[in-house]
């Protein structure tokens, strides 16, 4: 079997969950604006590797300096600076129990910037495999995500197992006829998979 597990949320909380009151205090700006002036910035491509992070800040202080010229340009990388996930060892140590029978990879949507913290973290260590939106091209809930993870890994989707903790990537997981479980707690997640642990 093949196991997909998210990152941000289910391995590790979330950058919005990490440092989100300094980085908006920082930039000025609520979590709507700066989605709204991180969309018009092109996120989005940043997510899938088009664009590099210099480039999106650029985009960023563009689309600032047009709408709302009083607040403060980014001067740096704040996607890095203000990015501390806290590791889930519940979820780890639920990561190693499978890997014993089963093949288990990560598949996340990630750019840049925190793609080289959780290296540094040894985050990507636990999976057999790591797919990340930044490197393959494509980002959940794209079908191409999963696809391009299942033909990489030899796996139909009834032989595939997927968890994240946004319900519109298990939603579009589950349409496939892979075998999704909304991540809320390692313990759940453990009880939903148990057979599939010896």
């Amino acid at each position: 079997m093949l196991f997909i597990f998210d990152m941000g949320g289910v391995v590790t909380t979330t950058f919005f969950h990490s440092g989100k009151s300094r980085f908006f205090e920082k930039l000025g700006v609520t979590y709507k604006e700066f989605n709204d002036f991180a969309a018009k910035a092109d996120l989005h491509a940043l997510d899938i590797g088009q664009i590099t992070v210099k480039q999106f800040w650029k985009n960023y202080n563009d689309v600032v300096a047009r709408e709302r010229s009083e607040l403060p340009r980014a001067e740096s990388d704040y996607f890095r600076l203000y990015f501390h996930p806290i590791r889930n060892e519940g979820t780890v140590e639920l990561i190693r129990d499978l890997r014993k029978n089963h093949r288990v990879v990560c598949g996340t949507n990630t750019i840049d910037s925190h793609w080289e913290n959780h290296m540094e973290r040894g985050d990507y260590s636990f999976f057999d495999q790591t797919y990340a939106s930044n490197k393959i091209g494509v980002a959940k809930p794209d079908a191409a995500f999963f696809e391009t993870i299942m033909q990489a890994e030899g796996f139909t989707p009834s032989e595939t197992f997927f968890t994240d903790d946004r319900l519109d990537n298990v939603e579009a997981a589950r349409a496939l006829g892979i075998n999704a479980v909304q991540f809320t707690t390692a313990e759940d997640l453990r009880k939903a998979w148990e057979k599939y642990i010896i």
